[in-house]
């Protein structure tokens, strides 16, 4: 068989409206170089790239408030930062920002019409459009001379009332956003004789059972009854404590006010003297009858109405002060029972949702919504001991902190069945059985059909993987890395060590195909995992300690035998020793204890992620194990790869033995140009420890390797920028080499892997299983592999590598390595695709025989193959044949990319960069022709390094806060899209049927009595504001609400709903009293004629 030899240069590339490759192959055959040319297509286009956001999952970062529309049952929570996050049913989210970002102190719907006002902290209230997928701003007022405190809008009302930090309350046109010249001046509310001012407006509410009575409650502890007609006070109420909040009873002749000593005060709208009910809940009663002791302040109190029972009264706070260390209580008052629940976290703010909006009727309550400062939960008051409801939202994304992230898109479709059948068992028991109560919304008519798995590691250890299809996002199944370890630490001695959680997760490899996934922790630790259906028992959890070298020490490093201590002894090899060296000079056995110690007794493991092997680093020269930089992972080969700043392990984890431990720089240095003290084996493949015998002096360095980089003037703004990152408390790691080892005297670390079957040296005729390793300098090697045959010769017989050299050099780290077929199609690691442990034998033979065939041997040149090798500068495609650069790129000189990935879009590959100056760049593959460059987020927080990672069909992602995932897309297909796939906020629904209020009360006027706001605070009657009070600011979406709504004409038919409920009304009670005086009068009527008949033929004698 003869041998071919490919000298592949890159010619030409075409015009761009078709991109063409020609590539001369200078192929040696029969004693001479035939030249071929070989043509490579490339589809993808710059038209094909945008990018915009898709969906923000997770819980709201910092919450301020909440709102809750009744009829649309849609929810609404304001941040601290200016953002709103909107609830529906499952899968039914929604977020909008404001432009200001100032906090969200307020949320008030304008119930069943699509519509939201929100007041911010800089005096600014907004009118939201939420009759479009994306909601937007229809108007904002801007108030110039008075702080907002409090705001009020009536149900089925158009007129807003505002209440400001001087004590005045201002009056608002929701339709055109415009003040009213009606305004009620706190000097004219409080009574003439009070000398100090009442403080803020801290509570506006209209009588239920009287629009045309205002309740307003100033800080001081005055409360004003205000008529609206008359515009004067009918009642003042007035108490010691200041006030926090009041409720009304739904007949609106009793409200309730919550006090800052912990007392709730019930007040007779009759008698303003005194309250003819002063409680403090959670006070103790002191025998002698005095005042019970104060309390923490009462924050908010809410009063609601049953038909067939005792009334609910919600409150937050109120608890004794001698309840040090308590967590925050939500009390929940119903008769003579008082339940206090308590919170995993401070409550931000609470809603009790009844069943219906109208206020003068029976509330009828149902749940409560509590919004906690790092969670949601909605209590169910219908079921004794008040359970709460499973929420459907993915927000306990924030439960650990999270370290570290990765995306899978178009992933195999019968992963999320799977994990989310071993998931299930995983549910927590005692919710509900009632169905979620905020239910409005639509889906979205999505067009994207290809599965997606998101998995995010977190502080404690753990391990979550998340349904992430058709922008949704739902929990399938937790991993617990806790429980392969003891739950004794020893924190004394290992507090230097690990700074962070022992167990947090530094960085994690998965395999979709095969399952197997391998997850490295902050204390030098990795675990695989297989993935199986059955629950096993594991007697005794299988161990490897291994030593890393250490080119920094100049201590003679212990032979690797002693180093392998499986539980389950491996196949004797030529280098195991009889028995452990003695710990190294100044080293003792203490400092040698890793941080975790590996559980001891049998281990109980759930269908799922189970445990196949533990890897644990040691103690060196006294010193701690570096952390894992880098991690691969090949189920085909049945190999784990691992390095940090000391070298690189390789571990086989079929024989569950360490097969090769290397030093950086001897990765540079092939296996035939060694010294033979360095080299004791035939193959080259396994290289002592010992080896470390031999000072730093005499060690391969690499040829490349000189006192000066190309890169050393990125240093300085990389090390500003890791020091900003520690100033933060925040995990420093990445999968950036550049950002974790900035220091050029440092030693080189190993930042990337990649498995691959291709040439592992120049001319070689063949492929052969190879790896590549990536540094922190710029630097690739490659390693060869041989593997024994399939079947028991591979569990029986040894692994072995040999060291290849250098195959290119780059500018900055090396961040991410690929490979590509000479059509210039990704080739990707091979696999062992997944097969049940329990499978009969025939099963598994027909899934080895679904696995993809190895690529096969280069034939007329068009197997070539070519490496993208791309690091945080630069970017290159290398001939695998030759080892020469076919075409390179600069990605950036003024920055530096923190994740690059070579991910497939759109039937075609490109490699998708992030940097730090927040540009988001594609480029073509091979030609590495630009696609895409915007500037899209400037990196100011190392989360959003730590955690973005680009996935195959154009999706993206990363950890906007702590507790948000923000998801995007990055091609033009999916923005276009975008308005079908995002769901339906607001649904046509029926406003329920208003209160019948009986005959005795419409013919004698005992019902609500209605009001003509329009009278009042029209410009007609009260007049124009002033112009200097606040400025009316058009909000940009305008035009796209009407754009956006159905016929373009939905706020005229808004405008004109709201007018004819409040003139409809009037005339509909006007009708109803005509109604019963009519049938009044037929009965009388009939009484009459009846009496007429009894006595017409008697005389008056006889009467």
């Amino acid at each position: 068989m003869s041998t071919m030899i490919y000298l592949i240069y890159l010619t030409a590339v075409s015009t761009l409206s078709l991109p063409v490759l020609l590539f001369q192959a200078f192929v040696w055959s029969k004693g001479k170089y035939e030249r071929s040319v070989v043509p490579i297509s490339e589809s993808l286009q710059s038209e094909l790239f945008q990018l915009c956001k898709t969906v923000r999952h997770g819980f709201p970062y910092r919450p301020s408030s909440m709102a809750f529309d009744p009829v649309q049952k849609i929810l609404a929570v304001g941040t601290q930062t200016g953002s709103l996050r909107l609830f529906g049913r499952a899968g039914v989210e929604c977020y909008c920002q404001h432009e200001s970002g100032a906090a969200v102190i307020q949320l008030q719907f304008l119930v069943n019409e699509g519509a939201l006002v929100s007041a911010l902290a800089d005096d600014t209230i907004h009118l939201w459009n939420l009759r479009q997928k994306i909601p937007a701003i229809l108007h904002s007022l801007k108030f110039n001379r008075e702080r907002i405190t409090y705001c009020h809008l009536p149900f089925q009302s158009k007129w807003l009332y505002v209440g400001t930090e001087r004590g005045n309350i201002h009056i608002v046109n929701v339709e055109s956003f415009s003040l009213s010249g009606y305004v009620i001046m706190w000097n004219k509310a409080i009574e003439l004789s009070t000398k100090t001012h009442p403080g803020p407006v801290v509570h506006i509410s209209d009588n239920p059972m009287d629009e045309g009575k205002l309740l307003i409650g100033f800080e001081c502890g005055v409360v004003v009854l205000w008529d609206l007609k008359s515009k004067k006070a009918d009642c003042r109420y007035s108490y010691d404590e200041a006030i926090h909040s009041i409720a009304w009873h739904h007949e609106g002749k009793q409200f309730v006010c919550s006090h800052s000593d912990g007392t709730l005060t019930t007040w007779n709208i009759r008698t303003p003297a005194k309250p003819v009910l002063t409680v403090t809940p959670h006070g103790k009663q002191p025998k002698d009858g005095k005042k019970p002791e104060p309390c923490k302040p009462i924050l908010k109190v809410e009063y609601k109405t049953t038909r067939a029972g005792d009334p609910f009264m919600v409150l937050s706070g109120g608890l004794s002060y001698d309840t040090v260390g308590r967590r925050a209580c939500l009390t929940v008052m119903h008769g003579k029972s008082t339940t206090v629940l308590e919170m995993d976290f401070p409550i931000v703010d609470f809603l009790t949702l009844c069943e219906t909006p109208y206020p003068n009727d029976f509330q009828e309550p149902y749940a409560v919504v509590v919004l906690l400062q790092r969670d949601l939960v909605v209590i169910d008051l219908g079921q004794i001991g008040y359970p709460l409801f499973e929420s459907p939202y993915p927000l306990n994304i924030h439960e650990s902190p999270v370290t570290c992230c990765e995306y899978f898109a178009d992933c195999p479709s019968e992963l999320i069945p799977a994990l989310y059948s071993v998931g299930s068992r995983q549910k927590r028991q005692g919710y509900s059985k009632k169905e979620w109560p905020i239910s409005g919304g639509n889906w979205g008519q999505g067009t994207q059909s290809y599965p997606e798995i998101i998995i995010t590691g977190h502080a404690d250890g753990s391990v979550k993987f998340w349904d992430a299809s058709a922008l949704m996002l739902q929990v399938l199944y937790k991993l617990k890395t806790a429980k392969v370890f003891e739950k004794a630490r020893c924190k004394e001695e290992k507090a230097d060590a690990v700074d962070e959680d022992p167990l947090a997760i530094q960085t994690l490899f998965w395999c979709p195909d095969s399952r197997m996934l391998c997850v490295a922790g902050v204390s030098a630790h990795l675990i695989v995992y297989r993935f199986s259906k059955q629950e096993v028992t594991a007697d005794v959890v299988q161990l490897l300690e291994v030593r890393m070298l250490s080119e920094r020490s100049g201590v003679d490093a212990p032979d690797p035998g002693g180093d392998q201590t499986p539980t389950a002894p491996p196949p004797s090899t030529p280098q195991d020793g009889d028995a452990p060296p003695a710990p190294p000079a100044g080293c003792s056995e203490g400092a040698r204890d890793p941080v975790l110690q590996v559980r001891s007794s049998a281990l109980k493991q759930s269908p799922g992620y189970q445990v196949e092997l533990v890897i644990q680093l040691l103690w060196v020269s006294g010193e701690p194990p570096q952390q894992v930089t880098s991690l691969a992972l090949n189920s085909s080969y049945g190999l784990v790869v691992f390095g940090n700043s000391e070298g690189l392990a390789v571990v086989d984890y079929f024989q569950k033995t360490l097969i090769l431990s290397m030093s950086v720089s001897e990765l540079h240095v092939p296996a035939e140009l060694r010294s033979p003290r360095k080299s004791q084996h035939p193959s080259g493949a396994l290289c002592d420890s010992n080896e470390g015998t031999n000072n730093l002096d005499d060690r391969c360095k690499s040829p490349t390797s000189g006192p000066t980089s190309p890169c050393n003037s990125d240093d300085e703004p990389k090390q500003k920028f890791i020091e900003k990152d520690a100033k933060d408390g925040s995990f420093s790691r990445s999968r950036s080499s550049s950002v974790t080892s900035i220091d050029r005297e440092s030693p080189e670390v190993l930042s990337s892997f990649h498995f691959c079957e291709t040439l592992p040296r120049k001319w070689d005729g063949g492929l052969s299983p190879c790896l590549m390793v990536g540094a922190s300098q710029g630097s690739v090697m490659m390693l060869s592999l041989t593997l024994p045959p399939a079947g028991d010769q591979r569990l029986l017989q040894p692994v072995s590598l040999a060291c290849c050299g250098s195959l290119n050099r780059l500018r900055g780290g090396i961040l991410t390595m690929a490979l590509l077929d000479s059509t210039g199609a990704l080739l990707p690691p091979p696999f062992e695709p997944w097969c049940d442990p329990s499978a009969s034998d025939e099963e598994k033979e027909k899934l080895r025989r679904r696995r993809p065939a190895s690529p096969p041997a280069p034939q007329g040149g068009q197997d070539a193959q070519f490496a993208v090798l791309c690091s945080d500068k630069q970017v290159k495609v290398v001939s695998m044949a030759t080892q020469s650069c076919v075409h390179k790129h600069s990605i950036t000189e003024a920055s530096f990319v923190l994740r690059a990935d070579v991910v497939h879009v759109a039937g075609a590959s490109c490699v998708a960069c992030f940097c730090a100056n927040g540009h988001i760049m594609a480029f073509s593959l091979p030609s590495l022709r630009p696609l895409l460059d915007v500037n899209y987020l400037p990196l100011t927080d190392m989360r959003i390094a730590r955690t973005f990672c680009f996935s195959n069909q154009g999706q993206a992602l990363y950890l906007t806060s702590p507790t948000e995932i923000q998801r995007i897309s990055y091609i033009q297909e999916t923005c276009d899209n975008l308005q079908e796939m995002l769901s339906e906020l607001f649904t046509p629904v029926d406003t329920p049927e208003a209160p019948n209020r009986g005959f005795f009360k419409g013919l004698f006027g005992g019902g609500a009595q209605s009001l003509d706001r329009e009278d009042l605070f029209g410009e007609v009657a009260a007049g124009k504001a002033s112009r200097s009070l606040a400025q009316h600011i058009p909000g940009p979406g305008g035009m796209e609400g009407m754009k956006g709504a159905a016929s373009g004409v939905v706020g005229d038919l808004a405008r004109a709903r709201v007018a004819l409920d409040e003139r409809g009304q009037k005339l509909g009670e006007l009708e109803e009293r005509t109604a019963a005086m009519m049938s009044s009068a037929e009965s009388f009527s009939k009484h009459a004629h009846d009496m007429m008949l009894k006595y017409k033929d008697k005389k008056w004698y006889q009467l």
